[in-house]
């Protein structure tokens, strides 16, 4: 690339920020390419694919220009430093996880309150608390995490993964959990893979061969497992599955009872093969038991020989079956809890099945015994989000967690023999939740369809049209938005602003229908459930269109740059997060071939490539058309939904926007698609998403900060 390139993609003139908000900012110049792609017989221009090069000097320059330039404008706002104070200040509580027993010892996670990452503790038998992990350790920083971990069977080991700078690609560092000491080298190169021990002699693990050029960007799509032994280096590890059957994703676990290992094989997000071999036999073969994608399936859990298998095969909202080894085909599966008009999601422990309900997006639990038996109905707190229910098949006392738009989330123990719960963990915020409501309402779409919203804010709000409202969403990948508090939306809603939330085609919430319905050359159903959610809260006065915020990240940033291509007059403010933007080329990068059941390719048809294009982001940004102030989010390092997405997104908005209403991109350094991110760093950027969300409003102060 010519050095003159980098000049051109670095020159800025800074505008003078002042109190005057609608002022014409001065973008970095984002230099044009030539590059032209071809769909069947359409030619299509992909000026900016020079930003796909995430390693180059340019990319680099183009992102430190933009962030100068968003930086510029998120200092002025005069409130910002009144709205980061009091969100350090109501995030700054106690917070600690369900405990969980590994060996002689009890587990369980503790945040201080502000520390970038949780702490895991444990006690012993004699209640001693120390120090087993501290993730705010790994790195100055605060950008590497803990990426989970597995005990050995008996506790005396541990496997933990850490994430460095939110990247996709794991390390594992083994230890002797009774000593704490690290005891072998590190493994590398692992991803989208958990550990699972088979005893004490080794764990099972996935990773991809790696990738050619980028390992941000470069596509990954061969998936194998892997059976690491203690005491062996990592390059005789041995493949279990994956060597001459190509996939995208494959994962295997042990069974409680160390008998089984369980393989999942997949080539898209949706539909798995499942593979079982027997560890009480050397050499024993791989067994199939799914043969084909077109359903999913888990083994959740085995009496002996028995096997307990989730599934959606011929019962969309998911059922569990029961089938003898010998024989595990489907033809064979039997009903031991059958499908009902609810989605399940169920889990095991203590020697009993829970069946979590969802039921217009809100939790129902029952209790069952191994023979099928229906024991109870759990008492839940309230109506919300149950979680958990989960543990080992000896224990008496299983724990769950309770939360919902206004509740703080709380743990319970569960006696699993009563039914009785008591509250294991309160968490202290400074959050007064008798102040506010959450309602749901069902309005209807584009299509007829009637589709679910909960809707939160402070009592007594006036329906007058001028409430500042985040209307959030994601409508993708069999995903369900269930009600869950946060620090953020409270600070949100404790200055005024209204949270609404609606469960869109795409996502999870009514079972596999609902979820297809939102896919392929289905997926304008998405965007206009969202629409329509719009619609439904400036027509009830809610809010107005200069008072909307619309809100979402990776698939659900898709959803946002979708929305406001189409309907740009609908909202003030819209906030992509690290989005899927470009979908004539998504499948090109990383594991985003994997998608493709929600998506399609622009390969696939001529009608297909039609559709996507009509609505991805990239190609739908028209020039002389006045978009709604804008901030886009990503980080330089995400390897899932690759930053490149963001970044042509947000060149063509610059270039074509009408009008004074920024079109910003604020990219964090050494972060990734999200998960691991530090305290800090997740505060400072929903502080700056609200700053710049209220500001663009016509607001000018906040209690905050009066």
């Amino acid at each position: 690339m010519k050095k003159s390139f980098l000049i051109m993609a670095v020159t800025s003139a800074m505008a003078t920020f002042g109190q005057n908000k609608n002022e014409k900012i001065t973008y970095p110049t984002t230099n044009k390419g030539t590059t032209v792609d071809a769909y069947f017989d359409a030619k299509v221009p992909d000026p900016y694919r020079w930003l796909e090069d995430d390693k180059s000097a340019e990319t680099g320059a183009w992102v430190k220009a933009q962030n100068e330039v968003t930086y510029g404008y998120l200092n002025q706002i005069p409130f910002r430093d009144a709205l980061k104070a009091r969100m350090e200040k109501l995030w700054n509580y106690e917070k600690i996880g369900a405990p969980f027993k590994e060996g002689n010892f009890t587990y369980y996670y503790k945040n201080n309150g502000l520390q970038n990452q949780s702490v895991l503790y444990r006690k012993d038998a004699k209640g001693t608390e120390t120090v087993f992990l501290d993730p705010n350790t790994f790195s100055k920083d605060g950008t590497t995490s803990l990426g989970g971990l597995d005990f050995s069977k008996d506790g005396s080991k541990v496997a933990y993964a850490i994430s460095e700078g939110g990247s996709d690609w794991r390390k594992v560092i083994i230890m002797d959990a009774i000593t704490n000491t690290i005891i072998e080298d590190t493994i590398v190169d692992v991803k989208f893979s958990g550990v699972s021990w088979r005893g004490n002699e080794g764990f099972y693990y996935s990773s991809y061969d790696k990738p050619k050029g980028s390992e941000l960007s470069a596509k990954t799509d061969e998936h194998k497992l892997y059976f690491h032994k203690l005491g062996t280096a990592q390059k005789d590890d041995q493949i279990i599955f994956g060597a001459d059957q190509k996939r995208r994703y494959v994962g295997g676990g042990v069974t409680e009872d160390d008998r089984y290992l369980v393989i999942s094989a997949a080539n898209s997000t949706y539909g798995n093969e499942l593979y079982i071999k027997d560890l009480t036999k050397p050499n024993s073969p791989i067994v199939t038991i799914v043969d084909n994608f077109k359903s999913d399936n888990s083994i959740i859990e085995n009496e002996g020989g028995k096997l307990f298998i989730e599934t959606d095969l011929n019962a969309p909202n998911k059922r569990i079956v029961t089938v003898d080894i010998k024989n595990p085909k489907p033809e064979n599966w039997k009903d031991f809890i059958p499908e009902t008009e609810n989605v399940l999601s169920p889990s095991t422990g203590g020697g009993y099945f829970f069946a979590n309900y969802m039921k217009d997006a809100v939790s129902l639990v029952k209790q069952y015994d191994y023979t099928g038996k229906l024991i109870r109905e759990i008492k839940l707190p309230g109506v919300g989000t149950a979680g958990g229910f989960g543990g080992k098949k000896k224990e008496k006392n299983l724990y769950f967690s309770f939360t919902n738009y206004i509740t703080p989330g709380s743990i319970f123990s569960l006696d699993t023999q009563t039914g009785t719960s008591v509250v294991y963990e309160k968490p202290k915020v400074d959050f007064n939740t008798d102040l506010y409501e959450s309602k749901q309402v069902f309005y209807t779409s584009k299509d007829g369809t009637k589709i679910p919203m909960i809707i939160t804010h402070k009592k007594g709000l006036k329906l007058d049209g001028t409430n500042p409202t985040m209307l959030y969403g994601y409508g993708g990948f069999n995903v369900s938005l269930t009600p869950s508090f946060s620090i953020a939306n409270a600070i949100w809603m404790e200055n005024g602003g209204v949270y609404a939330v609606p469960n869109l085609r795409g996502g999870g919430e009514y079972g596999k229908k609902w979820h297809d319905a939102g896919t392929k050359m289905q997926k304008q159903n998405v965007f206009d459930d969202f629409i329509a959610a719009a619609e439904y809260l400036i027509a009830q006065k809610y809010t107005s269109s200069q008072y909307l915020a619309i809100r979402g990240g990776s698939n659900g940033g898709l959803l946002v740059g979708a929305t406001m291509t189409q309907r740009p007059e609908l909202m003030k403010v819209a906030l992509p997060a690290v989005g899927v933007m470009d979908m004539l080329r998504y499948h090109t990068f990383t594991a985003g071939a994997g998608w493709a059941y929600d998506y399609g390719t622009a390969q696939d048809s001529k009608e297909m490539f039609s559709y996507i294009q009509r609505y991805s982001p990239v190609h739908n940004v028209k020039t002389g058309t006045q978009y709604p102030a804008t901030m886009v989010t990503t980080g330089d390092h995400d390897d899932r939904v690759v930053p490149a997405h963001s970044f042509k997104f947000a060149a063509e908005l610059q270039e074509k926007q009408a009008g004074t209403n920024p079109t910003l991109i604020r990219i964090d350094i050494n972060a990734g698609h999200g998960a691991g991110k530090s305290v800090a760093a997740t505060i400072q950027e929903n502080v700056d998403i609200q700053a710049f969300t209220l500001y663009n409003m016509g607001i000018m102060t906040i209690p905050a900060s009066k």
